[in-house]
């Protein structure tokens, strides 16, 4: 009987997310191939003003909560001040705008309607893992080795965490290097409630500069990372918590971008070894471009990892008070 009422229970919890999202009722379009929604049909039932910012190129829809910008051609979306890069680009036709089901289900709808915890389900322990170490010092600007911040992040983000009330496990303390499958497998083992890989970035344009934070990449989808893999018709562990993994991504990034003050690159997608199998909502974070001499300057600086921790902090809490009931 308890395992007959589980399953009524995660089928009314299925029910309730898709009346919540509903574009399977709306009307669908066959574009290039994939099936679309007309954005200003989504609009409607979601009580936002749909309004051309560009005729025929750019838009917006807008309520009270909720500011969407998309550009017909374009993967890039901006949801209330975040950049998030859609999976498809926006597709014109008949001058309408279109977004892949795909898109509004996985990528729109968590975010401005956020799924919920079971009813007294809590985020309580957090598994930090702070990238490379040991025998792989990551991304090398002179001296500087990449695994040597990611620790040191790791470590200032822990105690703001614990302040904050929350119980931290890590995949390392110290210059070690746990094999990638061992990262997620450590926050599985510890039951942690969200997981969080701590990385920066290089790029061979000194210019760049910008955090960006990433998560599993849905069945079906290519990933947006540079060296991003294409489409991918298997599931991984990582897509059961696929709605949850971008709510929690768009928190952080917002977080981020605000209280840093750096560029919004955007969050984005990719299938990464520590994302895969982890059983939990799981995010990797690239904090900012270490090639960029005055945005490693930054990072090198203990009084700036300090304030870009508070920033993930920020991000978790806001991510918890949105999937608590």
């Amino acid at each position: 009987m308890k395992s007959v009422a589980a399953l009524l229970f995660l089928w009314c919890g299925f029910v309730l997310t898709a009346a919540e999202f509903q574009p399977s009722r709306l009307e669908h379009h066959q574009v290039f191939g994939r099936d679309h929604i007309r954005l200003a049909d989504w609009g409607r039932q979601n009580d936002l003003d749909f309004r051309w910012l560009v005729r025929g190129e750019t838009a917006a829809l807008t309520n009270r909560t909720t500011r969407l910008t998309v550009k017909a051609d374009s993967n890039k979306a901006m949801l209330n001040g975040v950049n998030v890069l859609l999976n498809w680009p926006v597709a014109p036709k008949d001058g309408f705008l279109y977004l892949t089901f795909q898109d509004l289900q996985k990528v729109i709808s968590p975010i401005i309607h956020p799924p919920r915890n079971s009813a007294g389900e809590k985020v309580g322990t957090i598994c930090i893992d702070p990238g490379h170490g040991g025998k792989d010092p990551g991304n090398l600007e002179g001296r500087e080795q990449e695994k040597k911040y990611t620790l040191l992040l790791g470590q200032e983000l822990s105690v703001q965490l614990k302040k904050a009330g929350f119980k931290v496990v890590m995949t390392r303390t110290g210059d070690t290097y746990p094999e990638l499958p061992a990262r997620p497998d450590r926050a599985n083992r510890a039951r942690a409630d969200l997981f969080i890989s701590l990385h920066f970035n290089s790029a061979s344009a000194t210019e760049v500069h910008g955090a960006e934070v990433y998560c599993m990449t849905p069945r079906g989808a290519a990933s947006t990372m540079a060296r991003g893999e294409g489409m991918s018709p298997y599931s991984f562990p990582g897509n059961a918590s696929d709605d949850k993994n971008m709510l929690l991504a768009f928190q952080i990034q917002k977080a981020l971008t605000r209280e840093l003050r750096t560029e919004d690159r955007g969050v984005r997608r990719g299938r990464l070894a520590v994302l895969r199998d982890a059983r939990m909502p799981a995010v990797l974070i690239e904090g900012g471009f270490m090639s960029n001499p005055s945005e490693g300057r930054k990072i090198y600086d203990a009084s700036y990892r300090r304030q870009m921790a508070q920033a993930i902090v920020d991000g978790v809490v806001a991510y918890q008070r949105s999937v608590e009931r």
